[in-house]
């Protein structure tokens, strides 16, 4: 089930699309809408010159377009897609994904995702929160979102995955976000969710593993940090990046700076990426990711 959302911009069509570079793809694609009377009101295009690989958004008002929505993929498919060998996804504006937040015991993200949610920010739905630990159980609760607490062993791990993916399938969950969770997810779970799994972590990876990056960082001396949101893939911290950014320190900055500003820096990107997710602006191509504005 996909909400609708109560927003007052008019309904539009959203179209992503990558294929073989060629000729006339823009013109044809223009084409096609204009001829059913849509109203282009954002185009972003990009190509990769060395793969030779085209790219392109586009969005359109849907007020008085020709075809039904339903037929639109169908038409689209058929009269252009198959001629250009193209790989397409098609949207709406006016349905509204539901996301599933996972969450450890570190809370910053989670109150971040909420509050951009509750203000109307993020328009999303979020039917449930999940957690391997039973702490911030209160906020889900502050914000009247079922919690579902899975304690997680190295026994039981397959098991719970599969209690978890039931429990997505039921809520019809369309993407998650890892809000700081802190458990690897196994192969066949990332499987069900491909592209479709958001994770947030500290941009010091590889030079500073383990528990206390910031700690091994301070001794280090590092006069930046950042943080990386990408999409979950079975390779650890490998996925397609969606967003990243860093700020600087210096020597006046203590252990404890350094971690206040990264993970204010954590719940900036991760917000970042779940906005670009919503609004239908990335295109995933070989484990890298095309970003539209």
């Amino acid at each position: 089930m996909i909400s609708i959302s109560s927003s007052r911009q008019p309904a539009s069509a959203i179209l992503l699309i990558h294929c073989p570079d060629s000729k006339g793809i823009v013109a044809t694609v223009s084409e096609f809408i204009y001829k059913n009377n849509g109203n282009i009101t954002n185009l972003d295009q990009h190509v990769d010159v060395k793969r030779k690989v085209f790219f392109m958004r586009v969005e359109w008002e849907l007020d008085n377009f020709i075809i039904p929505d339903n037929k639109i993929g169908e038409y689209f498919d058929t009269l252009i897609a198959k001629k250009f060998d193209m790989q397409w996804q098609l949207h709406f504006s006016h349905e509204v994904p539901r996301m599933a937040v996972f969450v450890s015991k570190q809370p910053h993200c989670l109150y971040d995702i909420l509050s951009r949610w509750r203000s109307q920010e993020l328009e999303v739905d979020i039917p449930l929160i999940i957690s391997n630990h039973p702490e911030l159980e209160p906020v889900a609760r502050q914000f009247g979102i079922d919690f579902h607490w899975f304690e997680i062993n190295g026994a039981n791990k397959q098991e719970q995955e599969q209690d978890q993916l039931r429990l997505l399938a039921e809520h019809q969950i369309e993407f998650i976000v890892l809000a700081r969770y802190m458990q690897i997810l196994s192969a066949s779970f990332i499987g069900q969710y491909k592209n479709k799994i958001i994770n947030i972590h500290h941009s010091f990876l590889p030079a500073f593993p383990g528990a206390k990056p910031y700690h091994s960082a301070f001794e280090r001396g590092v006069k930046v940090i950042g943080a990386t949101s990408h999409y979950v893939t079975e390779e650890l911290d490998a996925g397609p990046i969606i967003a990243q950014d860093i700020i600087r320190v210096s020597h006046a900055d203590s252990v404890e700076d350094l971690i206040r500003k990264g993970r204010d820096l954590e719940k900036v990107i991760l917000s970042r990426s779940i906005w670009h997710h919503v609004q239908r602006q990335i295109l995933v191509y070989q484990n890298r990711t095309v970003v539209f504005s």
